[in-house]
């Protein structure tokens, strides 16, 4: 299911949807035409677990020609300063 967070200014509420990913769309345009809603659109739910799955496998891809010395690698330094 998708999250929905909706976000109201100042002394308004705030809601949060679960909602079904079929329906997120549909929810979204719905909620976007009233003008009494402030729509929050969060990633907080994050990558779809085949998107994960994906960028696990691309690292370790990466790490294998890393320690094959095809790929240069960066020291935790450098990965700390980039975030």
């Amino acid at each position: 299911m998708s999250t929905v967070t909706i976000d109201r200014i100042k002394s308004r509420q705030r809601v949060v949807l679960s909602v079904l990913p079929r329906k997120y769309d549909f929810l979204m345009e719905l909620l976007q035409n009233f003008d009494f809603v402030d729509v929050e659109h969060e990633n907080t739910i994050g990558d779809t677990r085949e998107e994960i799955m994906d960028n696990l496998k691309q690292a370790a891809k990466e790490l294998k020609l890393v320690r094959e010395g095809k790929l240069e690698g960066r020291s935790a330094y450098e990965l700390l300063n980039e975030l």
